[in-house]
């Protein structure tokens, strides 16, 4: 029989809503080493900006980088160089990522509340949060260094601004042109150009927006957006034509053919942002004679028009997604809001089993490694990490536990609402990753880590050895090795073999079929602790 417990209001209260959040946010920032891909990468691309002072030319490893703006790095810069003696500099840094998102959460909530002009103006804000927060593919992305997060808290920011663009144009116009050039500053310019012009049609499509004030949001927006996208990319064509040519070259050519990025999306579409994307279909079909109107049509102009563009240019990465989930979880909301009870139950009933089974596989994963008990699960932890002993800590055992509790509280006593489904979902949500975080996250990073090999590396490389050249690196690999033990080597030139007498070949395991030849001196050959594809190997040059 359950405790008497006083019961969880829905929708949410704001202190409620805080603490799901910062529940799911904080798990995971920090306590592990940079990972491939995108974390090592954004984490290079901070580390080198802050040791050189050079803002204004991305760079992993001393290599140019230009397929990402600096405005995440910026920001991930300052936390590293205000925390760097508290924390490790790839920790703080990250925490700009939570910064970012736990941003994105209250601007979303504010935008779609902001936007109900009835007596559910709560329960649409809640459903805004709960449905980005419950969006399967940001619970990893959530806890990387990934420049992404600064444009979806930009996309939020920007949606925030448009209630208000009836009646204060100039001024609503000021904040979503801002919005709009960080969100190019950040990432790709796809998704803030198409909510641009999803705006602009609104202009003429909806009828509340169709007058002078409408004119006066358009020119306000679009002069802002120009002025301040423009900043970083006038900048570095000062600095250097090249790379801004570079640059040019890499933003407005598509990468991969239409098919098969198309393919891809909606494939990893389906998964990455559930459950918003049904809820959201549901919504737009129920609501479909009201499509005109802003708060339906602006989200669903953005995401058709976004949707399409990183089809087309692509390149095939799930992290483009993330773009597209401002302007879906408005939709969506709309979409609770009107969901009916069956639908809503299924949905409960399946993140109910869901999460609790896998959190149940998370504690006796963590039971396993610990006590060596069931031996089979116990053996497949050490397979698969050789070398790792987990060791009990008291406060990751607490807070996994008081999530299990907080779960059970949301599942058992939170009262009916149209976003009682909503609320348990982004509860076993914020229970998954958490349980990871806290009890997984020392074997996790024992094998992805990449400090061992930086560090093994480095004891092999001579005293005074000159440069360093490199094959087959990979540019997280590159990143890694940087990070971690200040190794920046260089393309190797074959037409030039002995330009530097030490050489970097990240090959198998299996073979050595790319070593570089029998003038070559093997020095070292490393790889991460259970790692059946990548092995790392030094060489010197004999002659």
């Amino acid at each position: 029989m359950l405790p008497r417990l006083p019961p969880l209001a829905l929708p949410p209260s704001a202190g409620v809503l805080a603490a799901i959040a910062l529940a799911f946010v904080l798990p995971g920032l920090a306590g592990h080493d940079p990972w491939k891909t995108h974390d090592a990468v954004g984490i290079s691309i901070a580390y080198g900006m802050a040791i050189s002072g050079d803002g204004i030319v991305p760079g992993v490893a001393g290599t140019p980088w230009l397929y990402d703006p600096p405005l995440y790095h910026w920001l991930a810069v300052a936390f590293g160089k205000l925390l760097q003696f508290f924390m490790a500099f790839h920790a703080a840094a990250r925490l700009a990522s939570g910064i970012l998102v736990l941003g994105a959460f209250y601007l979303i909530y504010r935008a779609a509340r902001d936007w109900q002009a009835d007596a559910q103006q709560r329960e649409a804000g809640s459903a805004a949060l709960l449905l980005l927060l419950g969006s399967l593919g940001l619970m990893v992305h959530t806890h990387e260094a990934l420049p992404e997060l600064a444009a979806l808290a930009a996309l939020c920011g920007a949606l925030a601004a448009l209630p208000h663009a009836a009646r204060r144009p100039v001024a609503a116009g000021c904040l979503f042109g801002v919005a709009l050039g960080f969100a190019f500053l950040a990432a790709s310019w796809i998704a803030p150009l198409a909510l641009g012009l999803a705006v602009i049609a609104a202009h003429l499509v909806c009828g509340e927006w169709r007058n002078r004030g409408g004119l006066v949001f358009s020119f306000s927006f679009v002069l802002v957006a120009a002025i301040v996208g423009s900043s970083w990319p006038l900048s570095l064509y000062l600095r250097s034509p090249e790379l801004f040519a570079q640059w040019w070259a890499l933003a407005s050519q598509p990468q991969g053919g239409f098919g098969g990025n198309l393919r891809y999306y909606l494939v990893t579409a389906g998964w990455f942002t559930w459950p918003a994307w049904p809820i959201a279909a549901w919504g737009l079909w129920t609501l479909r004679r009201r499509l005109a109107e802003p708060r339906l049509f602006v989200p669903f102009a953005a995401l058709a028009a976004a949707f399409a563009g990183i089809a087309f240019w692509g390149p095939p990465q799930d992290v483009n997604l993330i773009l597209l989930l401002p302007p879906l979880a408005l939709l969506a909301a709309q979409g609770a809001l009107v969901l009916r009870r069956g639908a809503a139950g299924a949905l409960d009933w399946f993140g109910v089993l869901a999460f609790g089974f896998f959190a149940f596989l998370v504690w006796l994963g963590y039971f396993a490694m610990l006590t060596g008990l069931p031996p089979r699960v116990a053996n497949n932890f050490f397979k698969t990490a050789p070398g790792f002993a987990l060791e009990f800590k008291v406060f990751p055992f607490v807070v996994a536990l008081a999530l299990i509790l907080g779960w059970f509280y949301v599942m058992f006593y939170s009262t009916r609402s149209p976003v009682r489904s909503l609320a348990r979902w982004a509860a076993g949500i914020v229970l998954l990753w958490g349980s990871f975080a806290m009890l997984w996250m020392p074997w996790a990073d024992h094998q992805k880590s990449y400090r061992s090999v930086a560090l093994q590396l480095r004891s092999k490389i001579p005293v005074e050895a000159g440069c360093i050249a490199q094959r087959s690196l990979g540019i997280s690999q590159a990143a890694a090795l940087d990070y971690h033990g200040g190794i920046r080597p260089q393309p190797f030139d074959a037409a030039k073999p002995a330009a530097c007498r030490l050489l970097i070949v990240q090959g198998s395991p299996k073979s050595e079929f790319d070593g570089p030849g029998p003038d070559w001196v093997k020095l070292a050959d490393v790889g991460r602790p259970g790692d059946k594809s990548e092995r790392y190997r030094l060489y010197r040059l004999s002659k």
